[in-house]
């Protein structure tokens, strides 16, 4: 059960401490910036979680960009995907011949991101790369591989800096591994 007094007593570890997250936003978007240097990218994140890891890596890019969201979702509150995708919103900008990146809390099983690429491909951009602030590969199924990760994770249920159980534990400042007796026997 969800502690709503006190979000840190359902933390069973630190996975990734807010100094990390921020040093890490940093170099990545050093890099970005360099990559992409002499373009203007739209940088597209997929909401909700990707929130806070959107705003530091937007201000962690140096060049021009334009901004764009889209809302999918495939959890709808459990601790694994459902398969079963829900579009909520798509991006406002047309990409044809443009420069797309992609930012997402986690990449896991890959298949909303999967989704997400091919429907962008099928647009006509320049390019389209992915940028992650979570890698948990041991949970992928779909053959994507995210151009620019921050962290590479375990295989363990992660909460905090966007990510969430149940729409709680978003607005942790780091990334950690909720403890299972909080969502199991749920």
């Amino acid at each position: 059960m969800i502690n709503k007094m006190d979000m840190l007593e359902d933390i069973e570890q630190v996975l990734v401490s807010q100094e990390d997250i921020q040093k890490r936003i940093k170099e990545v978007g050093a890099q970005i910036s360099e990559d992409y240097r002499g373009k203007c990218p739209i940088l597209v994140g997929v909401l909700k979680g990707v929130v806070p890891f959107y705003a530091a890596m937007a201000q962690a890019i140096t060049i021009p960009l334009q901004e764009d969201f889209m809302c999918v979702t495939s959890y709808e509150g459990g601790t694994a995907s459902t398969g079963k995708l829900t579009f909520r919103k798509d991006i406002d900008h047309d990409i044809q011949g443009r420069d797309v990146l992609i930012l997402e809390d986690i990449l896991d099983s890959g298949r909303t991101l999967k989704l997400i690429v091919d429907m962008f491909r099928a647009r006509n951009p320049r390019s389209v790369k992915i940028c992650t602030l979570l890698d948990k590969p041991s949970g992928r199924q779909e053959d994507l591989q995210a151009d620019y990760v921050c962290f590479t994770i375990p295989d363990a249920f992660v909460v905090g800096y966007g990510l969430d159980y149940e729409d709680y534990y978003r607005n942790l400042p780091f990334v950690g591994v909720l403890k299972p007796s909080v969502y199991q026997d749920k």
